[in-house]
């Protein structure tokens, strides 16, 4: 899929989603998300179409998307698949670890779902590196400039809670557990706004709150930690799988 169009479906010279993206024609981001959503959709609708569609995107992830050496996730790409970005997204690597194996299942192809599950293990397990001793985990890493954005933001939190329990069912390993155990205990104390609900955008790591961020608006809704909450309850009532 490429990123944008005009409303006539013509190419576009800026494809970018914010000012922090660069401007490729394909990205991980709309990939994932498009992935997602055929996912929930072919829950209600197993049409073979659609199916096929979901078979292609995983194949992209596998293929192109997911750097098989560093298990993570390549953010950016030209329209031949040609990495433009060696930028670490920690949030954005464990999401995309349990996504792309809700996928699998919800196929049902055993072959395709075994694949999955070596990778998606990988991918929680590079994307640990990110946690931090307080059991949060940062944001970005920057190789060029070896530079650690330290911030805390919330959907990452969200993510890292799912993404490491499902690691946890597929393994039965307790670090992951523990993992999920800590990021969700620095989220309750420091990311859920206890007394006016919801959850902050985030904070620097010093713990002072990211500023002028909004709790909720065009960036910020109750997509991530929504989902993650209803993920976590699910996923503790049914405990380790095949282990």
């Amino acid at each position: 899929y490429l990123e944008a169009f005009s409303r006539n479906w013509k190419e576009l010279p800026d494809l970018r989603l914010s000012d922090k993206d660069f401007n490729e024609k394909k990205t991980m981001n709309t990939h994932l998300h498009i992935l997602e959503a055929y996912t929930n959709l072919y829950r209600i609708w197993p049409d073979e179409v659609l199916a096929k569609q979901i078979r292609a995107l995983i194949d992209n992830f596998l293929t192109h998307i997911i750097n098989s050496e560093t298990n993570r996730l390549i953010l950016f790409l030209d329209e031949n698949w040609q990495p433009k970005s060696n930028i670490i997204s920690y949030g954005h690597d464990i999401e995309g670890s349990w996504l792309l194996l809700e996928a699998a299942e919800v196929l049902g192809d055993e072959a395709i779902i075994s694949s999955v599950k070596t990778v998606s293990v990988n991918m929680a397990r590079a994307a640990a590196n990110g946690l931090d001793a307080d059991g949060s985990m940062y944001y970005e890493l920057e190789p060029d400039k070896n530079h650690l954005i330290k911030e805390r933001h919330w959907w990452v939190q969200a993510e890292a809670m799912v993404g490491f329990l499902n690691a946890w069912q597929l393994t039965g390993e307790q670090n992951f557990y523990d993992q999920f155990a800590q990021v969700w205990n620095f989220t309750r104390k420091h990311i859920i706004s206890a007394d006016k609900g919801e959850w902050i955008w985030g904070l620097n790591d010093d713990y002072t709150m990211m500023p002028d961020q909004d709790k909720a608006g065009l960036w910020k809704c109750p997509y991530h930690n929504s989902r993650a909450m209803l993920e976590v309850i699910n996923r503790l009532k049914k405990g380790v799988l095949n282990h």
